[in-house]
């Protein structure tokens, strides 16, 4: 039988204890929605600066559908994920063009931008307009599975009895309180590493402490990271810099990049930095010079960047996706981390 006190004391906790986050002190949708899309895999603490800025350049959602999608990922350069930047970008042109500039409060609706999944749907909803709608990301789900011992990995399969027992115990009313609560909890209290059980508000009644079995639930998958070695050029000529930009589909879509690719199995990084820039570009490198070593971890890859500058025998022309930039306009360009790592290099 299911604590039916537990929204209550959560509540009452969450109220006492919750961060003063600049997301919170508004009930405007649009905020929310952009808060909410920057958390998904980012942290708090590197969330706050992104959005601070980006509500005072874009205001409000019409600002976001006017404006180009170059600015939109240069705004964004440093969080990663940059589909999520794209998916605003088209969910607010979507909603400007369709909705009177105003965020669909029905969740039909919603579920038809780019962008908005069950979590996101759930989150606008429910905090920015009270609707009885559940949220569950992986603080949600931390808190669930342990309160009901519920053994395995935190994952969507668990989602159903998930959902069965958010329903069971979200109150009427409140909410906004009620899923920023849930997710307070685990983020600060049911940690995912050493839960702080004697700081939580329902921990009594909580199955997997009652057992002794909170450390071990969920089940945590080893995460292997993948070493992927690159050879990047910098390529200089006339006090400009060469540049290119990426596919509009895949990984890092139509961020802009130095030159270069995967050093393949039995070459070494000056081979494949010349067989990559014959490939990409076309022209051959005549001299190259070790510039820097750069680290940048993906959630699946640990890259190694090693960087050259590079001398040409010829130089190619500019095109729409390729560009010769100098140092000072190489800082508005929207890059990977990466390459960022390269330019604050140039800049010194």
């Amino acid at each position: 039988m299911i604590d039916k006190n537990f929204s209550e004391p959560l509540m009452q906790w969450y109220k006492k204890q919750a961060r003063d986050l600049p997301w919170r002190n508004t009930r405007d949708p649009y905020k929310i929605w952009i808060s909410e899309i920057m958390l998904q895999q980012t942290t708090v603490n590197a969330v706050i600066p992104y959005y601070e800025k980006w509500v005072k350049v874009f205001p409000i959602v019409a600002d976001v559908a006017k404006a180009s999608e170059q600015k939109i990922l240069k705004l964004w350069q440093g969080l990663g994920y940059y589909s999520r930047a794209k998916n605003i970008h088209k969910s607010a042109q979507l909603i400007c063009e369709q909705h009177d500039q105003k965020i669909p409060r029905n969740p039909n609706e919603l579920r038809k931008l780019p962008g908005f999944g069950p979590y996101t749907v759930g989150a606008v909803l429910s905090i920015a307009f009270d609707m009885r709608e559940p949220i569950i990301d992986a603080n949600v789900r931390r808190v669930v599975m342990r309160f009901l011992a519920q053994e395995g990995y935190a994952d969507t399969t668990q989602d159903k009895k998930i959902l069965k027992f958010l329903d069971e115990v979200m109150p009427a009313k409140n909410l906004k309180v009620f899923n920023q609560a849930m997710m307070e909890l685990g983020a600060l209290v049911c940690r995912n590493r050493e839960p702080l059980c004697s700081l939580c508000p329902v921990h009594l009644s909580c199955k997997a402490y009652q057992k002794g079995i909170q450390e071990i639930i969920p089940r945590v998958k080893k995460k292997v990271l993948k070493n992927l070695d690159v050879s990047i050029g910098v390529i200089q000529h006339k006090e400009k810099y060469f540049i290119q930009q990426r596919p509009s589909k895949g990984l890092l879509a139509d961020l802009w990049e130095f030159p270069g690719g995967k050093i393949e199995k039995g070459e070494t990084s000056l081979k494949a930095l010349k067989r990559e820039i014959q490939e990409e570009i076309g022209c051959e490198v005549e001299s190259a010079k070790r510039f820097m070593q750069v680290q940048h971890f993906y959630t699946q890859f640990r890259v190694n960047l090693h960087v050259f500058f590079c001398q040409l025998k010829s130089y190619p022309a500019q095109g729409e996706r390729k560009k010769w930039v100098s140092l000072k306009q190489l800082k508005k360009y929207p890059m990977p981390s990466g390459s960022v790592k390269i330019v604050d290099k140039l800049s010194e």
